[in-house]
């Protein structure tokens, strides 16, 4: 009986160490084990014993991270000053070299990502980066994917947020696009007035061809004034009128 009670304080302390050796690696994680200071293993979800003293763990989120890289003063191809930020989605693809081949792999990240951006900033001009932002983004995401690659770093996507151009410059581009919508408003009034002579021009041709043409025109252009009491009518004399009495005239 006696040697009984003895076990049982060494089961319960048995239990606490065996307990205390457990960890738990969660299913948006991965455990890299390092034995003696060596990686010998990559866990994954679920329980697992550890050995303690010989053996350290370091557990790494495989989640899809966004990296918010602050505003950078860049200069465009054509020497123009802005400032633009952007936003990096990226995960961890091989846990392993996330943890040893990089010392903070999040921060690395976003230190590559600034330097692409003033790189990529820096090759296009202000319209191009303006119209092309897709483009432009999709040239980061390449430098940048395959740098970390080395990393074990999976760039997801790279979206450019916001663009800051300078106060004055953005007077000037208003007085550009204001002088484009007044140069393009003449043209379609330039066009209009064309196609409305042309279509005077037809007209006068059909009627001068027509014999009495003229004067059904006339006529219905005076009953179009006499309809309102208000209008003065005026009594048009057509031309082949004045002809004819210059005709009698001479003879």
């Amino acid at each position: 009986m006696n040697n009984t009670f003895l076990l049982l304080p060494f089961g319960t302390l048995a239990l606490i160490i065996l307990f205390s050796c457990i960890r738990q690696v969660n299913q948006y994680e991965r455990g890299i084990v390092f034995t003696m200071g060596k990686y010998s293993r990559m866990w994954g979800p679920g329980w697992h014993i550890l050995i303690p003293i010989f053996q350290r763990l370091v557990k790494i989120d495989i989640r899809v991270k966004a990296v918010d890289v602050p505003d950078q003063e860049a200069i465009t191809k054509d020497n123009i000053p802005i400032r633009i930020n952007a936003v990096i989605y990226f995960r961890v693809s091989d846990a392993a070299k996330a943890v040893i081949e990089v010392e903070d792999f999040f921060f690395a990240v976003s230190q590559l990502a600034q330097t692409t951006m003033r790189n990529a900033v820096g090759e296009v001009t202000l319209d191009e980066l303006l119209t092309k932002k897709k483009e432009v983004s999709e040239s980061i995401k390449l430098v940048v994917d395959r740098v970390s690659d080395a990393w074990g770093i999976d760039v997801q996507s790279v979206e450019l947020k916001d663009i800051v151009l300078p106060e004055t410059l953005k007077r000037t581009i208003a007085k550009v696009a204001e002088a484009q919508r007044e140069k393009q408003a003449v043209i379609i009034s330039s066009e209009g007035e064309l196609a409305a002579s042309a279509n005077l021009a037809q007209a006068a041709e059909m009627l001068s061809k027509t014999p009495g043409a003229l004067h059904l025109r006339t006529l219905q252009s005076i009953n179009d004034i006499s309809s309102d009491q208000s209008n003065t009518t005026v009594w048009m004399v057509p031309i082949e009128a004045l002809r004819a009495l210059e005709g009698l005239a001479k003879k």
